[in-house]
């Protein structure tokens, strides 16, 4: 008679699911470790080889053969990566479309690096985030020198949690609380009327000339009025709701305050070297109307409001651009020119 070992069900059904267990992770991390490596490292000046990959697993712990390599590239191909693969002796491969192609990568590094806005440790932090979004052999191509014109990096680096703040403030329609701070002649920052908290009823984000400025309602003033982000020290939440804004346009409003359109607003004709149509119609859009003078002027209608902004645009062309009519404009002009003296 023959006689047969007894199984224990049990515990062969404990030790064989925990194999499964074992064989489906080790799957799991190994197809993520491809995804990870074809993202770092292939591209298409350098794809990588069936052998780079299997060297790669190797020195993650995971020994296995070519097999896994094809039926791996295969899955993440079903999943929708756009895995590029060339046959021949040593099969390569690398990923054609990712979120972001290197010239939009270029783009947003250089926007990064050049904005006065960001804080120079805060720019390396995000560069090196932009850089793992590419290969690594394309990420060398992020590190280039951006050269600023003559403007220094802020210091202050709580403008970011200062800004989520805001933004909460608005979309959750809260009221916010903060210090704000300004120079004394001796370069030192001093908080504003001895630490007064302004309680401020966020509506938008405006982003001027390198700038961002928070526009609502100020209870100190009693009016719509603008901060500089990074002046606003101590942001805070209120549970206060914000004082409503139905009628604010921020469209109006950037170009009321921060154009030359704030006051009342006049016809102007200008005389303007052809050399400067590209700033007229930058400051005035293509909708301008404009007229050939001469060979070497054409002149120039528009309708702005006769305030400082206006006037010192003007004066920036060194007389490429000149005011020509009404007589009244003209005479504003000559005043404020004669400040100079």
């Amino acid at each position: 008679m023959i006689k047969t070992k007894k199984i224990d069900n049990t515990k062969y059904q404990i030790e064989h699911g925990q194999n499964n267990k074992k064989i489906k992770s080790e799957g799991q991390r190994r197809i993520l470790l491809l995804l990870d490596y074809l993202y770092q490292y292939a591209s298409e000046q350098t794809p990588v080889t069936v052998s780079d990959i299997l060297h790669h697993w190797e020195e993650h712990g995971i020994h296995t053969d070519r097999k896994s390599v094809y039926g791996d590239i295969s899955t993440l191909t079903e999943l929708g990566v756009d895995i590029v693969s060339t046959r021949g002796r040593q099969n390569t491969y690398f990923i054609a479309s990712r979120l972001f192609e290197m010239p939009e990568l270029k783009l947003l590094a250089d926007a990064v690096a050049s904005s006065h806005f960001v804080t120079s440790k805060k720019s390396t932090t995000l560069l090196s985030k932009l850089a793992r979004l590419t290969s690594a052999d394309q990420a060398e191509q992020l590190e280039r020198p951006i050269y600023l014109e003559g403007s220094v990096k802020p210091e202050n680096e709580t403008i970011y949690y200062s800004m989520d703040t805001i933004q909460a403030a608005i979309q959750e329609k809260q009221q916010i609380s903060f210090q704000y701070y300004e120079y004394t002649p001796q370069k030192e920052k001093v908080l504003k009327h001895d630490g007064y908290r302004y309680r401020f009823s966020p509506y938008a984000l405006i982003w001027h000339r390198d700038f961002y400025y928070a526009v609502g309602w100020s209870e100190k003033h009693g009016k719509l009025a603008q901060f500089r982000v990074e002046r606003m020290v101590d942001v805070r939440l209120t549970k206060q709701p914000s004082v409503p804004a139905d009628d604010f346009d921020p469209v109006s409003y950037v170009r009321q305050v921060f154009g030359m359109y704030d006051g009342d607003r006049q016809e102007v004709t200008l005389l303007c070297e052809n050399s400067v149509m590209r700033s007229v119609i930058d400051r005035f859009g293509e909708s301008v109307k404009t007229e050939v003078v001469d060979d070497g002027h054409f002149r120039a209608v528009a309708e702005v409001a006769l305030t400082p902004p206006f006037f010192a645009w003007v004066f920036t062309f060194g007389g490429k651009i000149r005011i020509i009519g009404p007589k009244d404009v003209l005479a504003k002009m000559r005043k404020m020119a004669a400040w100079l003296y």
